[in-house]
């Protein structure tokens, strides 16, 4: 079973993604639905939390505003390490429509991203499976200080310093 990274530890990953063309029925426990899948049988959520739901770097994250209190995790594609659509769609996710569960970056997902990704709101990331997972962990503390505002910090470093 591959292995992701959670609130700084590694963990094994339980969650099936499906793909994005999936449309039978779900049998899986813990299953990551594509949008398209998720948007044309919206009673699958019913009492169910077993039930996540991935986004493509093309896909509104917007989209999921009527789902955001129902979906323990979300997950963002990245299809190519240059591709940063993801994120924003953090962003919009935490600040804008208030999502509050678990949000995963999948897909290549590298050492040199996870510090910003966090940054943006993702607590959970699916290294991409030909890298090492353990070495990738420390990408989570290259940085000590954060000049700009985040998710995590909401005040830029030049507030924080006239408050000491």
């Amino acid at each position: 079973m591959p292995k992701l990274i959670s609130n700084a530890e590694i963990i094994e990953n339980t969650w099936k993604t499906l793909e994005k063309d999936f449309s039978g029925d779900i049998s899986e426990e813990l299953v990551l639905v594509p949008l398209n899948y998720l948007l044309d049988n919206s009673h699958i959520l019913n009492d169910n939390s077993n039930v996540g739901v991935w986004l493509d770097s093309d896909e509104s994250s917007e989209a999921l505003a009527p789902f955001i209190g129902e979906l323990s995790l979300i997950a963002i594609n990245f299809p190519k390490f240059a591709d940063g659509r993801g994120y924003s769609y953090a962003r919009i996710l935490r600040d804008r429509l208030g999502y509050q569960g678990e949000l995963r970056a999948i897909g290549d997902v590298l050492h040199d991203q996870l510090f910003f990704l966090k940054r943006c709101g993702f607590d959970s990331f699916a290294v991409r499976e030909d890298k090492d997972v353990t070495a990738a962990l420390e990408g989570l503390g290259d940085f000590s200080e954060n000049y700009q505002a985040d998710v995590l910090q909401t005040s830029p470093l030049f507030r924080r310093r006239k408050s000491l």
